[in-house]
């Protein structure tokens, strides 16, 4: 697993949809699986989870990109899963940390 969080400033919506339409762009197995929105009185929250094969370690990973906004700050939280093909431990997480770094680049 692999994380990566940032204060942010600017618009949600925008920050929102340069992030999911840069992860779908950057890759041509990249999938928008599931995604969550809630607003209660000036909070907003955002959850997407995406899928791409890593061609890297022959397998799928994941990565959860939540954004949450109380007044003009706006949090970011990225974590990757899934890239792992060991049974106990994590090995070649190569796919993971690339994943991340796409989500870096948009932002």
């Amino acid at each position: 697993m692999a994380k990566l969080e940032r204060k942010l400033r600017g618009d949600f919506g925008e920050i929102l949809n340069n992030i999911t339409d840069g992860i779908l762009n950057g890759s041509a197995s990249a999938s928008l699986e599931e995604l969550s929105d809630f607003e209660c009185g000036n909070s907003r929250c955002s959850v997407r989870v995406f899928e791409r094969y890593s061609y890297f370690g022959g397998n799928r990973v994941s990565l959860t990109v939540t954004l949450f906004q109380n007044g003009e700050d706006i949090y970011l939280s990225g974590i990757t899963a899934g890239g792992s093909q060991a049974m106990f431990f994590k090995m070649n997480t190569v796919g993971e940390e690339a994943f991340l770094e796409k989500l870096e680049e948009l932002l």
